[in-house]
């Protein structure tokens, strides 16, 4: 091959390789960025090929649940809406609405109800809703279950939850229980005894829609001076502020009650510190009695308040019937008959709830009272209160009465009767009266016949 003949190969094939990579030259950019497909620099835009291969790879980690679900919990559930409507005394409506990016499918109400308890105790309730992005939730709470007393609070939270794992608790708010039925007023005492001076509220609350300020002046007057003597004569005082509902009739307060007593004139809900009560203005002398019986109790359960014991019920009724004042007359007329019959009921017996039968309750009550007066002016409050002590830690009755008094409750029946006039002590049992009337009656016979034998042997003698 001559020299002309291998120049000319050589530039074909040259101009050949010109041809072939003129694409690459016309298009540039294009190659750029198609070089980009194939290698990704630290700071470039990820490749949406590479970035879907790298997350199929991730998807495999099982910390990748935890951080997702981190970083889609921010702002994925939002909450547009949430409220309670209250229909008392029926039921009390909560309601919240809710969206998120995925379907909500667990909507929960958490709620602590304010009252006094023995350990912290928060309840669940279930809503009603369709799981959606954006859901409407209710739950309601049916008093026929569960009920509150008028005024009652209630803290509450929602949780919700969706499909792809995110949770969302809501702040804590607050249900106040009211009763709007009525244009209620309130008077507030505080402070009137040095022991609620801790308080950094109102210690004692009268709330009323019936009757003038004189009204329930004339009652908080009443509340304060009871206070005062229990304090005095018991050694008890509130342990924490106090509410009182003033219906201005028996009916009314039974209005306020799902499930009423024909008998129901007032109720003190110890764990909440709230009494309701029917006190119609025309009856104020009646009615500040009634109130102050009340608050008793509820003073003495806060004192006693615990999970391992309970009042017997002549003490808890005797402490409130002595906290009224003066026995009134109707009951200091049947514990006279009661006495006079030898009628009275024992001690062991009082420590049940009494009896139904109004007679057979007035005694109970009657009694309770002179068991506590006999406690109280033969032994002194330091005892009372040492009593009620003993009592609150879970001790029996008869161990309580004799730790402090030296004497269990047939001790206490005895002592209390001996100092009652009239036929008080106790009798002999009615089932053996007959046989000591006979055993009675034939010693006297045969005393008798004794007498007249020896008579008239002392005649025959003087005739002689």
């Amino acid at each position: 091959m001559s020299n002309r003949e291998m120049i000319g190969r050589i530039v074909l094939v040259v101009l050949t390789l010109l041809l072939l990579s003129a694409p690459s030259f016309v298009g540039g950019q294009s190659s750029i960025s198609n070089s980009d497909i194939g290698c990704h620099s630290e700071g470039a835009a990820r490749p949406k090929n590479l970035a879907q291969g790298e997350l199929r790879e991730e998807s495999r980690d099982p910390s990748l649940p935890l951080r997702m679900t981190a970083q889609q919990t921010e702002n994925a559930i939002a909450i547009i809406a949430s409220g309670v409507e209250v229909d008392f005394p029926a039921q009390a409506v909560f309601t919240l609405e809710a969206e998120s990016r995925s379907d909500i499918i667990d909507v929960r109400l958490r709620y602590r109800v304010d009252k006094m308890k023995y350990a912290e105790v928060v309840s669940e309730g279930w809503a009603s809703f369709s799981p959606a992005t954006r859901i409407e939730a209710e739950w309601v709470w049916d008093m026929r279950n569960a009920s509150l007393p008028p005024g009652a609070e209630v803290t509450y939270w929602w949780t919700i939850e969706d499909t792809d794992g995110n949770t969302f608790e809501t702040s804590p708010e607050v249900m106040c229980f009211n009763d709007a039925r009525y244009l209620w007023q309130s008077l507030t005492s505080s402070g009137f005894l040095a022991e609620w001076q801790t308080y950094q509220g109102d210690a004692l609350t009268i709330f009323w829609y019936e009757g003038d300020d004189s009204f329930a002046r004339e009652l908080m007057d009443t509340c304060e001076e009871g206070l005062v003597r229990l304090t005095e004569d018991i050694g008890t005082y509130p342990e924490r502020p106090i509410r009182m509902y003033i219906y201005a009739s028996t009916e009314d307060l039974r209005g306020a009650m799902i499930f009423p007593q024909e008998w129901t004139g007032g109720v003190a809900y110890t764990e909440f510190s709230i009494i309701a009560i029917g006190i119609p203005p025309a009856r104020l002398s009646w009615g500040k009695r009634a109130l102050i019986h009340e608050l008793t109790h509820l003073v003495v359960h806060q004192a006693t308040f615990g999970p391992y014991g309970r009042l017997p019920t002549w003490l808890d009724e005797g402490l409130a019937m002595h906290n009224e004042g003066e026995l009134e007359p109707h009951l200091g007329s049947r514990l006279e008959k009661a006495i006079s019959d030898d009628e009275l009921i024992s001690v062991r017996s009082l420590c049940s709830p009494f009896s139904a039968e109004p007679d057979q309750a007035y005694l109970s009550y009657a009694q309770s009272y002179s068991l506590v007066e006999y406690l109280l002016d033969n032994h002194g409050k330091t005892r009372m209160l040492d009593l009620l002590s003993i009592l609150k830690q879970g001790s029996t009755y008869d161990d309580a009465l004799t730790d402090v008094y030296g004497f269990d409750m047939d001790g206490l029946d005895a002592n209390w009767r001996a100092t009652l006039s009239g036929p008080a002590v106790p009798g002999w049992p009615t089932w053996l009266q007959p046989a000591v009337i006979t055993v009675l009656g034939a010693l006297a016979t045969g005393l008798a016949v004794r007498y007249v034998l020896r008579k008239r042997t002392c005649r025959r003698s003087s005739a002689k």
